[in-house]
């Protein structure tokens, strides 16, 4: 006979911003009385901010626990029970349970739930290639992986001429090329593609590519990464491409992530183009009504292409658990989708991108008008003015705007915000020119340079229409 239990039980998997967002919203609006909530993290640090890893390496923060919001104590002092070190291994959907295992014992055993919450997060690109998991080549994704890099480097402090070899050139990888750079390593970046940042059309990689070599980081590009290399002693020692060899006394991963989803597609739920889970607005998995997802492992709505995207964004992740806890606890909420917006940089460059790339709107089916001007942060005769360079797609015929990429110095990135908002709004390159953003010769030119992209967008869309 089965029993009833007295209070519905959430089930959460993943300790970090989806999971842990998800859970602290739900014991928000529902007490312990109501609502027994167990997550399973099977790290050994809960709700970090990925995000800061390159910069806590690089040094720009000094302590790992200035990057953990809640740590496992905080939240079982909230009534979460956070069990750490825990490895969910298998869903039982039909039945309602989960199959965990203690990964320090090795014990295993199931346990029912009402609720599910899939906030597995993304795993690491790993290639492979010969020598790819030797000591010395370290991925980026998770504290421990920051923690097992810094091990390394504090071994390596007195080696003489010390050489750093990133693979990669999207935003991982030029962060960490930086972070490299001022622990005074000397750094290579091999890029498969033609120029670094795929996140942006080429013709702005370009100039992310001529700022990084300024800096003194040597920049390959369409380089084919074959093998690392070993030592004697197994250790990596050089990265081999199909044109040459690099030496290396730390090889850093930079490749990119892709949804963690072994578990839910084992499970038979529904994937996306990119293997990440599809949900409804309410960030309840397709089809089921007691299952949840959100965070890396879940594909959104572009709002500007009208399809499914994979953005693994820690902004993102904890938005969705946000509207699942909010759900779980009786309230409601929905989260509409994203225009693609992100920020980055190496050094003093800054980079940053909202919408649609060229190649994104072709696939779209979207005709469309592009235009790139070059002006400065700050009004010219303002000390400190630095130049920055703005592309602007905008539709053919409607002038709709589809997306902006900026490449700059100071005060460059955090005005892709302004086009953020322009295209969450589905205003037209036209209505831009018209927004009252602030002005001071300090803070702009009289016009911003992304009211500037604009003007010249409408007479490129006003050129089409001829």
């Amino acid at each position: 006979m089965n029993m009833i239990r007295a209070r519905e039980r959430l089930v959460v998997i993943g300790g970090d911003a989806a999971g842990m967002s998800a859970a602290s919203q739900a014991r928000r609006l529902k007490g312990p009385d109501e609502l027994e909530i167990v997550a399973f993290e099977r790290g050994h640090f809960s709700s970090y901010s990925a995000c800061g890893i390159p910069y806590w390496v690089g040094g720009d923060v000094a302590e790992r626990d200035d990057l953990i919001a809640r740590t496992p104590q905080e939240h079982r002092g909230r009534g979460i029970d956070l069990r750490m070190r825990t490895e969910v291994t298998e869903l039982d959907v039909p039945g309602g349970r989960v199959r965990f295992r203690e990964l320090e014992s090795g014990g295993e055993s199931w346990l029912s739930y009402d609720q599910l919450v899939l906030g597995t997060g993304a795993r690491p690109t790993r290639p492979p290639l010969p020598g790819i998991d030797a000591p010395g080549v370290h991925g980026v994704q998770t504290l421990d992986d920051g923690q097992a890099l810094l091990d390394t480097l504090e071994g390596l402090e007195l080696t003489p001429g010390r050489r750093a070899v990133v693979v990669g050139a999207g935003y991982i990888g030029v962060e960490m090329a930086e972070a490299m750079m001022n622990r005074g390593y000397e750094v290579t970046v091999l890029n498969r593609g033609p120029e670094p940042m795929s996140t942006l059309d080429a013709d702005m990689g370009r100039l992310v590519h001529r700022a990084m070599t300024g800096l003194g980081i040597t920049m390959v590009d369409d380089a084919e990464v074959t093998e690392v290399l070993t030592d004697g002693d197994g250790r990596a020692r050089a990265v081999r491409t199909e044109d040459a060899e690099y030496p290396a006394d730390v090889v850093i991963l930079g490749i990119g992530v892709r949804p963690e989803t072994t578990l839910a597609e084992a499970a038979g739920l529904p994937l996306g183009e990119h293997r990440g889970l599809l949900t409804d607005q309410a960030m309840r998995v397709r089809g089921y009504e007691n299952l949840w997802a959100g965070g890396d492992c879940v594909e959104v709505l572009d709002l500007v292409s009208g399809r499914e995207r994979h953005i693994a964004l820690g902004t993102h992740a904890n938005k969705h658990g946000q509207v699942i806890g909010t759900n779980i606890g009786g309230g409601y909420a929905t989260f509409p989708g994203v225009v693609g917006t992100a920020v980055s940089k190496v050094c003093d460059l800054e980079i940053a991108r909202t919408g649609l790339r060229e190649k994104d709107a072709r696939r779209a089916g979207l005709q469309y008008e592009k235009v790139v001007i070059e002006s400065t942060s700050r009004a010219g005769y303002y000390p400190g003015a630095a130049t920055m360079t703005v592309k602007m797609l905008a539709e053919r015929r409607t002038g709709r705007l589809l997306g902006v990429q900026i490449v700059g110095r100071e005060g460059a990135a955090k005005r892709v915000d302004v086009a953020a908002v322009a295209l969450t709004a589905g205003m037209t390159v036209e209505q831009m020119t018209s927004l009252d953003l602030g002005y001071a010769p300090p803070f702009s030119p009289v016009w911003d340079p992304v009211l500037v992209a604009a003007r010249k967008a409408v007479a490129a869309v006003r050129a089409g229409r001829t």
